[in-house]
């Protein structure tokens, strides 16, 4: 009746694909239903205690990609460098500006840890490190963590922005983004995408799909945001909660071997990444 999405920010085109396969299956009869199960796609941490930002089924009018509004009770703002709200249409710093409950209250053994982590990067505010962006409604979208945005010739890129664009091309089925170190532009855009079947294969129709998949990006954000490299690859490295190790992806685009991955759901997928890259590399 309700379906969730948590851990990552979750790209407009996997949204439709949830609501339109899974909330609109309607069981055994094999009938669809006639209105799909709503999305309450969330942004929370473990450290929260519970979730801050989610839509209300039945009383958000949703928006695929959007995480949207605070929980009421929830102090939720964008703030910029300096700590100051910015306006609707524009990103910045995901912060709690008043306590809440469930919130985590210190770290057991280490209370000056626990301000330095989360409350000295703004005054008075939580802070754990995620970037969003205000739509022209207000409503709020997850960047993911500000040490993913990227500094391409001046431009600041969020990895996700790149991702929703990649995986919005009917030939991909996944995408992760990563910045890698580059003498010219000081971060060069690298995609690991994960095809699907409709593709073109062989390596002149590989060639010309890697082609197509950084024009369409060009089209989606603009010419600055095109990948330097797009690597074809099996899967992607997650945590068991889902959540994308770009750390271990940014090693490999830095051509460093990759660090620990025993927090994998699958400890292996490193491995078969480096083999289907070996021609590329």
């Amino acid at each position: 009746r309700v379906l969730g999405s948590v851990g990552e920010p979750i790209n407009p085109e996997a949204w439709m694909w949830y609501r339109d396969v899974i909330g609109s299956n309607a069981g055994n009869n094999g009938e669809k239903k006639e209105h799909p199960a709503p999305i309450v796609d969330t942004w929370w941490q473990t450290e929260t205690g519970a979730q801050m930002i989610a839509p209300l089924p039945g009383v958000t009018a949703t928006k695929p990609g959007s995480a949207q509004v605070a929980l009421p009770g929830i102090a939720i703002d964008v703030v910029d460098e300096a700590g100051a709200s910015v306006p609707d249409g524009h990103g910045g710093y995901l912060v709690v500006r008043e306590p809440w409950p469930a919130m985590l209250r210190g770290i057991w053994g280490d209370p000056e840890r626990f301000k330095e982590t989360y409350w000295s990067r703004f005054e008075g505010m939580y802070f754990a490190g995620d970037g969003a962006k205000k739509d022209d409604d207000g409503d709020i979208w997850l960047l993911g963590r500000v040490d993913d945005v990227m500094n391409i010739s001046g431009h600041r890129l969020s990895t996700t922005e790149i991702e929703s664009a990649l995986v919005s091309h009917p030939w991909v089925a996944e995408a992760a983004v990563v910045g890698a170190a580059d003498e010219t532009t000081g971060q060069a855009v690298v995609a690991f995408v994960i095809l699907r079947e409709s593709a073109p294969s062989g390596q002149d129709d590989g060639d010309a799909t890697i082609a197509e998949l950084r024009n369409h990006v060009g089209k989606e954000i603009g010419p600055i945001a095109k990948p330097r490299h797009i690597l074809v690859v099996p899967e992607l490295p997650k945590t068991r909660s889902g959540k994308i190790m770009r750390r271990l992806l940014k090693d490999v685009a830095e051509g460093r071997e990759p660090g620990d991955a025993t927090t994998l759901s699958d400890p292996t997928i490193m491995a078969r990444i480096a083999q289907s890259l070996k021609p590329s590399l």
